[in-house]
């Protein structure tokens, strides 16, 4: 964003999200891909090359549970640290033919993960393996995860929301510059501590260790309501893909809605893959388009015409906040009618140039002439 006064930043937000040309000639390149723990080995932080030993620990309560592991606290007795000790049963998940492959993706992801020293990223302490399952020493964080905030009566206040997606948005940054994708951004991946002001995102690489290979559940390792579509489609990503799912989650933070669900997952991955993600004021009048606009870009289907990197997608969720949020807007409405039918066409100069895919059409009905009026 531009340095100078309010009419400075305006011009590049604006110029940004809809000044852009069709074919990107202004658009800075897309990042590269970068092979996953490609700096781990030159960091001196997190998870050692040595045997680690659960035996290091004493574990205390279970303080949660999920699909595939249980967390106890615990406290390292080499150092007198209190850590969260995250016990992960892949004999469980994972036929036996797999399970030598999973176990040394988890180590590799694990090391990766401890590379990364930032403040609003959950420090791995160590990790290692327990016979046929594996475990993690994390960070002791205090709060709560924000699966609490997105129900309707108990969302943030949407400053605090933006305010939040833009430190998101800068830890994914420092990670995706690092070589490492995080593949699972929702809600329940992200603790707050609203006391004090703290903020983790927990969980880098953990999707990744079932790459390739089955559970013998069949269970999509990741969660679909977040996946961008070219995740769920199973094909290689880089950190647009995490900035996907960032959108969708500050988009349901918002509103207390997903922008698309269905009690198919068949329906449901159909959706994300064609459909464009419905504009966040169909549910919340009230919220600034220049918010729309910053989630309607995240959200986009094609990977190259979403944000290259965290760090742009912070600088506009800053701007939204110096220009739209200096006063709170009216809390979600029930029912709420639908903005403007030209928002749509804010991003680019002719429907034909969309990156998104169109919705379908009616069986039997022709497709729609977007050159015609609707």
């Amino acid at each position: 964003m531009a340095s100078g006064g309010k009419s400075g930043k305006a011009g590049s937000f604006w110029q940004r999200l809809i000044g852009r040309s069709a074919e990107g000639d202004d658009a800075p390149a897309p990042p590269a891909e970068v092979p996953q723990g490609a700096m781990a080995a030159a960091a001196p932080a997190g998870p050692s090359d040595s045997t680690p030993d659960l035996r290091d620990f004493d574990i205390g309560a279970e303080i949660g549970r999920g699909a595939m592991a249980i967390v106890y606290k615990a406290t390292q007795r080499s150092t007198g640290r209190q850590v969260a000790i995250k016990r992960l049963a892949l004999s469980r998940e994972f036929s036996s033919e797999d399970l030598a492959d999973v176990r040394e993706r988890f180590m590799r992801e694990a090391r990766a993960a401890g590379a990364l020293e930032h403040p609003d990223i959950l420090q791995v302490v160590d990790a290692g393996q327990d016979g046929n399952d594996a475990w993690l020493a994390l960070e002791y964080v205090l709060g709560r995860d924000l699966s609490l905030f997105t129900k309707p009566g108990q969302l943030l206040p949407v400053r605090e929301v933006v305010q939040l997606g833009a430190r998101l948005a800068r830890a994914l940054d420092y990670a995706h510059s690092r070589g490492v994708i995080h593949r699972d951004i929702k809600p329940a991946n992200i603790m707050l501590d609203r006391v004090n002001g703290n903020l983790k995102l927990m969980d880098f690489g953990i999707a990744r260790v079932g790459d390739g290979s089955r559970t013998r559940t069949g269970l999509v390792l990741g969660t679909p309501s977040f996946m961008s579509p070219e995740q769920l489609a199973g094909l290689a990503v880089d950190g647009r893909s995490d900035l996907y799912s960032l959108g969708v989650l500050l988009y349901q933070l918002l509103t207390g809605r997903l922008p698309h669900q269905s009690d198919s997952m068949a329906k449901l991955m159909q959706l994300i893959a064609t459909e464009p993600a419905p504009d966040v004021r169909l549910h919340r009048r009230s919220l600034p388009e220049s918010l729309a606009l910053v989630l309607a870009v995240a959200l986009e289907k094609r990977p190259e015409l979403r944000y290259p990197s965290g760090e742009q997608m912070a600088r506009d969720l800053d701007a939204v906040l110096v220009m739209d949020l200096q006063a709170e807007p009216a809390a979600a409405e029930v029912g709420a009618e639908a903005p403007d039918p030209a928002f749509a066409q804010t991003l680019r100069l002719a429907a034909e140039e969309a990156g998104q895919n169109r919705p379908s059409a009616p069986t039997g009905a022709p497709p729609h002439d977007p050159r015609q009026a609707p």
